[in-house]
């Protein structure tokens, strides 16, 4: 988080103050981050709206530029103005969307989670961020590269966030209840699943420096938990992450995210690891 030089703030028009551009100023007036704001639309004018914004943004001191554009979509029109201005991190407004219209349509920020190839942050809640806390779900029990990788991603902005914000970091990994169809006998006992998982646990507190106290294991699917121990945690920033087969077109990020955008009660941050962000900025240049 630290590292990020360029932030892409995506502007509602009819939306005057959005929760967006708090969480966008907030993060840039510690990190001294470009601010870039965009407006995705293809028919009104917005250059009056985005002159207003920018000419107060500038007297507060910080760094800022705008546009106004359209490429078919607004999961494309975002990824295709981070990519031309190069920014780390995109900042948007999430509104749960009406759930028999997320029933027939992909809803658009699903579509944003999926194809923008840098951390996309879904701001939710008014919720201060300062000296509040901060839960990262990561899933020890898969322990290949690409997910080492993602655990660090994780971590790692886990710990940026906190210290931005003078708050806490706690961390949550949950494991699969136990099946007695299991070919490993380790799975088949609610105990022997727990006492495996916790040895794996105890490693990866190792190498993140993460204490007991901070560490939260739970039994059962991360899609309940999560929002489950954001809420008990009351938790400003809940950061996840995905791994997904690039292969797939309507499946670059796992079922978690999506699922849990509406039911969370915090801001959103969410990582990809190398190999989908350049798969996806590969479709970009393609497309």
């Amino acid at each position: 988080m630290q590292a990020i030089r360029s932030i892409l703030v995506v502007i509602e028009p009819e939306h005057a103050d959005t929760l967006a551009l708090k969480r966008a100023k907030l993060i840039a007036g510690i990190t001294q981050s470009h601010l870039h704001l965009l407006i995705c639309d293809e028919s009104a004018d917005h250059s009056g709206h985005l002159r207003l914004l920018c000419s107060a943004l500038q007297q507060d001191g910080y760094s800022v530029s705008a546009q106004q554009a359209w490429h078919g979509s607004l999961h494309d029109t975002i990824a295709h103005a981070q990519q031309a201005e190069g920014c780390g991190l995109v900042i948007k407004q999430h509104r749960p969307d009406n759930p028999l219209k997320k029933a027939l349509l992909t809803p658009d920020d699903w579509k944003l989670l999926r194809y923008c190839p840098c951390p996309v942050l879904l701001v939710k809640t008014l919720t201060p961020w300062s000296g509040g806390t901060v839960l990262a779900a990561v899933d020890v029990g898969n322990i290949d590269g690409e997910h080492r990788a993602l655990h660090t991603l994780i971590i790692e902005h886990g710990y940026d966030i906190a210290k931005l914000a003078k708050a806490e970091l706690h961390v949550l990994s949950a494991h699969p209840s136990p099946m007695l169809t299991a070919a490993d006998p380790t799975f088949q006992l609610r105990d022997t699943v727990e006492e495996r998982y916790r040895q794996e646990c105890q490693a990866f507190q190792n190498t993140y420096d993460i204490d007991d106290e901070h560490l939260h294991i739970a039994e059962g699917p991360t899609d309940v938990l999560i929002p489950k121990l954001a809420h008990e945690l009351h938790a400003a920033v809940t950061v996840i992450g995905t791994v997904a087969r690039t292969g797939f077109s309507g499946a670059l990020i796992g079922n978690t995210a999506e699922v849990i955008l509406d039911t969370l009660e915090s801001d959103v941050l969410v990582l990809k690891p190398d190999s989908i962000v350049e798969h996806l900025e590969q479709r970009l240049v393609e497309g």
